[in-house]
């Protein structure tokens, strides 16, 4: 992932449901996530533009 790209989801609260398992956290999943996220969001927006909308649904990310 690009340095300057920003993370696209809480960390802290990521952390803090990793660890409610019992686990830690390494320093390079928020990019890793970020890069997730991003593939997911880009998904449901073609989804939403193929269904001629501008709005995203939950149902665009199936």
């Amino acid at each position: 992932m690009d340095e300057k790209q920003e993370v696209l989801a809480v960390m802290s609260k990521v952390k803090a449901y990793i660890k409610s398992s019992g686990m830690n956290t390494a320093g390079n999943v928020a990019n890793e996530l970020s890069v997730r996220i991003k593939k997911l969001c880009d998904g449901a927006i073609a989804n939403a533009k193929a269904s001629n909308r501008k709005t995203v649904m939950d149902k665009d990310f199936s």
